[in-house]
C-alpha cells in the first residue's frame, strides 16, 4: 500500500512551526497523510491529502523521506512525505481531522503519536538547526 504526505511548514512568532493533525477516528496526532488513488503520483496523492485534512494549498519541496511498516491489517505500507510550504487556505473541521495545531518543531515532535513521524521531525529540526 502507497500514501503520501506533508510536513507542513510556516514561519510562527517564535521561529519555523508545523501543522499536526488530530484524527478522532484513530485517536492520534499526526502529519497529514492519506492513500495514493489509482495512477496517482505520490506528489499529487502528498498535495491532496494535505488540501483534504488541512484545506491549505501547499508547494511541495523535496522528499523528506519514506515511512515503511506494516498497518494494523499486517499489510505493508510505505508513506512517502515531502516538506511542503504553505500557500494559503484555512483549517475547517472536516471527515478525517477534528483539530489542527502548528507547533515548533520540539513540541510536534511530543505530541505526535508515531516514532516515524518523531525521526521525521527529528531529522528536519537537524537540518534547521534546531532541536526536535
Amino acid at each position: 500500500m502507497r500514501a503520501a504526505g506533508g510536513v507542513v511548514l510556516r514561519e510562527g512568532t517564535e521561529g519555523l512551526e508545523v501543522a499536526v493533525v488530530h484524527r478522532p477516528a484513530h485517536g492520534d496526532w499526526s502529519l497529514p497523510k492519506g492513500k495514493n488513488e489509482p495512477g496517482e503520483s505520490d506528489e499529487e496523492c502528498a498535495r491532496r491529502e494535505v488540501l483534504e485534512e488541512t484545506g491549505f494549498e501547499c508547494e511541495l519541496s523535496v522528499l523528506l523521506g519514506l515511512s515503511e511498516y506494516r498497518d494494523n491489517h499486517h499489510r505493508e505500507k510505505r508513506v512517502a512525505f515531502f516538506l511542503m510550504r504553505l500557500l494559503g487556505g484555512a483549517f475547517a473541521v472536516n471527515d478525517e481531522v477534528d483539530e489542527l495545531r502548528w507547533l515548533p518543531l520540539a513540541a510536534a515532535h511530543e505530541l505526535l503519536s508515531y516514532d516515524r513521524e518523531r525521526e521525521l521531525l527529528a531529522l528536519l529540526g537537524q537540518r534547521a538547526g534546531e532541536s526536535a
